[in-house]
């Protein structure tokens, strides 16, 4: 049997709030997920599971996360040739430009990207954003 993970990485709990109600939304689409800190796997295990959630706010000039989630996701770009990716996260400021890129790095790598824009929360989610997670969580499940 196929098997997620949602693996992300939060500094305020935003992204942490929608990586939980992602999880629960490919739970609910049929599909085993783990869900997990990126301080918790690696590359090399990450790239075990079918189907990959990844989850990053936007930082600084908008980027991602540069000390954990950075180095992890430049090891597993070379490992995303062929597999279905969501990405997703927050943000406090600018206009998404950390996930135009970051879906570009994904689809550069070959990965197979679910949405064409991710999915952003401005700031912390709320009750209408988490249910928008639980369904993209739904949706990945059955992509």
């Amino acid at each position: 049997m196929s098997k997620a993970a949602v693996i992300f990485w939060s500094q305020t709990g935003n992204t942490e709030q929608m990586a939980s109600a992602i999880a629960e939304g490919i739970r609910a689409g049929g599909m085993e997920c783990d869900l997990m800190n990126v301080s918790e796997t690696s590359a090399a295990d990450a790239a075990g599971y079918t189907k990959l959630a990844l989850g990053c706010p936007a930082m600084g000039a908008e980027v991602l996360e540069e000390i954990e989630f950075e180095p992890f996701f430049t090891e597993l770009e070379g490992k995303l040739g062929g597999r279905k990716v969501a990405l997703f996260g927050s943000y406090g400021w600018g206009d998404g430009q950390w996930m135009r890129d970051w879906v570009q790095r994904a689809n550069d790598a070959n990965a197979n990207v679910y949405t064409d824009e991710g999915l952003m929360a401005h700031e912390t989610p709320d009750e209408a954003m988490l249910t928008q997670c639980r369904e993209f969580g739904k949706g990945f499940a059955t992509y």
